[in-house]
């Protein structure tokens, strides 16, 4: 039986998907996030918005143990548990909401707020006097619940690691700890909420291949770059992704 059947998708759309994973999967080995959203900005095409969320949150996990033997070395633990504190905290509060709130409005709030931030980091702002215990919890209470309520969670965790100056090989394992120990979290809850089920765990089992082949790729493309080139790949990419939201959520209504 083709996997066409579980998506409900073209040759063509399927295709799409495919590429869109392909796609993510090198952002995210190169940046050490942004698989969510670059997903999101690709699926949204062909998939129904209310399909896309438990697919990616499954993707999340397994590319988060993928990129695990690429960042080990780099990760700071101290900084992954306070920040995990607060997310496991956020998560349940944007499942929540979720019942109350337009994600759309959220999206595109969160949109125009990280534009604003990564300008401001382009022209050299940093502000190291947040990096403390409560700034890291506050951060992480806000991405679990922006993580529940529209996957993006990792976007304000990472503009916060660059925000204090935080080495990009730091970010990227840090991240990436942050995400399997949130995504796992978060699928759990999802779960038992039935908004992730048997047939949506199915449904990512022909994409599971793409993920070890793109984080490869952006992985060799990190270790090729100084870090004044990472910092500015991912302020132009974190603009370009936020302005493609606004752009479909504003089209969309």
């Amino acid at each position: 039986m083709s996997w066409l059947v579980y998506f409900e998708l073209s040759l063509f759309e399927f295709s799409f998907i495919i590429f869109t994973v392909f796609i993510a999967s090198i952002i995210r080995g190169f940046n050490g996030f942004g698989f969510s959203a670059t997903c999101i900005s690709g699926f949204s095409f062909v998939i129904p918005a209310i399909e896309i969320v438990p697919i990616i949150l499954i993707l999340e996990v397994l590319i988060s143990i993928f990129m695990a033997p690429y960042v080990w070395n780099k990760i700071d633990w101290n900084m992954v548990f306070k920040i995990l504190m607060g997310m496991i905290i956020g998560s349940p509060i944007g499942l929540f909401l979720l019942k109350y709130l337009s994600p759309e409005i959220i999206h595109l709030s969160i949109c125009i707020i990280i534009i604003f931030f990564s300008i401001l980091l382009m022209k050299g702002y940093t502000n190291t006097r947040l990096n403390n215990n409560s700034t890291k919890v506050s951060v992480g209470i806000g991405s679990g619940a922006l993580n529940s309520l529209t996957t993006l969670g990792g976007m304000p965790a990472a503009l916060f690691l660059l925000v204090i100056f935080v080495k990009p090989a730091v970010i990227r394992g840090t991240l990436t700890a942050l995400f399997f120990f949130t995504d796992i979290y978060a699928f759990v809850l999802s779960f038992f909420a039935d908004i992730v089920d048997m047939t949506t765990i199915f449904r990512t089992l022909p994409l599971i291949l793409i993920l070890p082949i793109g984080v490869y790729i952006g992985d060799k493309f990190f270790v090729k770059s100084k870090e004044a080139l990472y910092r500015k790949v991912v302020f132009y990419f974190l603009i370009i992704i936020s302005v493609f939201g606004i752009f479909r959520i504003i089209s969309s209504v």
